[in-house]
C-alpha cells in the first residue's frame, strides 16, 4: 500500500506561529517560529509515516471563492501580524528545498486545493491519504481510505484522525460536518449557523435525523421553540453549509508521480537550516538522511 501524504503550509505555520515562542530566530534577527515548526512537523512526517508521495498547499493573500458568495467571510479575523507572514516565504523555501511540489491559486484556498487532490486520487489502487492540517475544517474529507493528522499538545505530536476517532471525539461523521457548521456556525470563520442552536444542540439534530434535510423534513417532531428557530434560520443553515463545504473541482494539474518523494540536496538543506539558525532540526536531519562525511561550520 502506497500513502500519499498532504500539507496544509497555511494551516501549519498558523498553527506553528502561534504554538510556538515568537524567540525563535535566525542568526540576521529574522523571527523564525513559525518555519520552525513547519519544518519540524515536515521532518516528523517524513521520519515517522514514511511516505511514497507528499505534496503542500497554501493559501494566497485576496479575496476567495466563498468571499464572492458571502462577503462577510473571515471578516472578524484579526489580521495576522507582519512577523507571520514575512515567514511564509521561508516556508516555502523549505519547501522547495526538499523538492516538494507546491500548490497555490488566487482566490482558492489551500482546503480546497487539498480536496481536489484527494478527489483526484479517489481511484487510484492501493493509495491511503493522510492530510496533515490544524483546520478541523478539512476532517470532512476523511474515510476510510483518507485520514487528518492533527497537531495537539501544542506543536509537538500529531493525532491521526479516522472516521471512528472523529465519531469518538465530535459525536459526528466526517460528512456530518458541514452540516454540523451549517447548524452551529464558526465564528472563526465568522459563518453564523442558525442563532440559537449551538454545538450541542446540532450535534443532537445530526444524531436523530443525520442532515439538514432530515431535520426540515421533521421539523413537527420538534420542540416549539426549537422549530421556531429552525425555520427562521433555514437560509442560513444551508448556506453556511454551503461555505463550509469544501469543493472537490478546482481546475488543477495534478500528477501523482510528480509528488514522489525523491533525493535532494541535503547539503543544500543543511546550509538553510543554518542560515535559519536551526540547530537541532539539523541534527534531526542528519539522523534521518545521514550526515555528510565532511561537515563543514553552519553556525
Amino acid at each position: 500500500m502506497k500513502k500519499l501524504i498532504l500539507i496544509d503550509g497555511t494551516g501549519l505555520i498558523f498553527r506553528g506561529f502561534y504554538s510556538i515562542p515568537p524567540y525563535f530566530r535566525s542568526p540576521n534577527g529574522v523571527q523564525t517560529n513559525a518555519v520552525f515548526g513547519f519544518t519540524s512537523m515536515l521532518l516528523s512526517l517524513m521520519n515517522e509515516h514514511k511516505p511514497d508521495y507528499l505534496a503542500v498547499a497554501f493559501d494566497r493573500k485576496g479575496p476567495t471563492k466563498r468571499h464572492e458568495e458571502y462577503a462577510e467571510y473571515k471578516a472578524t479575523r484579526v489580521a495576522a501580524p507582519d512577523e507571520l507572514y514575512a515567514q511564509i516565504p521561508l516556508v516555502k523555501d523549505v519547501v522547495n528545498t526538499f523538492n516538494l511540489p507546491l500548490f497555490e491559486q488566487d482566490g482558492v484556498e489551500a482546503d480546497d486545493l487539498l480536496a481536489t487532490i484527494v478527489h483526484k486520487t479517489a481511484d487510484v489502487k492501493n493509495l491511503t491519504v493522510e492530510v496533515a492540517t490544524g483546520d478541523f475544517d478539512l476532517f470532512q474529507l476523511i474515510s476510510p481510505r483518507v485520514s487528518v493528522l492533527y497537531p495537539e499538545k501544542g506543536f509537538k505530536e500529531a493525532k491521526r484522525y479516522d472516521p471512528e476517532a472523529v465519531y469518538t471525539k465530535y459525536s459526528l461523521r466526517p460528512d456530518q460536518i458541514p452540516d454540523f457548521k451549517g447548524l452551529a456556525g464558526d465564528s472563526s470563520d465568522n459563518i453564523p449557523g442558525v442563532r440559537g442552536i449551538g454545538g450541542k444542540g446540532a450535534v443532537n439534530l445530526l444524531a436523530k435525523y443525520d442532515s439538514l434535510e432530515g431535520i426540515y423534513e421533521h421539523l413537527d417532531e420538534l420542540s416549539d421553540s426549537v422549530r421556531t428557530k429552525l425555520t427562521e434560520g433555514k437560509e442560513s443553515a444551508y448556506k453556511c453549509r454551503d461555505l463550509t463545504r469544501l469543493m472537490v473541482d478546482i481546475p488543477l494539474d495534478f500528477d501523482l508521480h510528480s509528488c514522489t518523494v525523491r533525493d535532494f540536496d541535503s547539503g543544500s538543506a543543511r546550509k538553510l537550516f543554518g542560515s535559519l539558525g536551526f540547530r537541532a532540526l539539523v541534527r534531526r536531519l542528519d539522523d534521518l538522511f545521514g550526515a555528510p562525511v565532511e561537515q563543514e561550520s553552519l553556525f
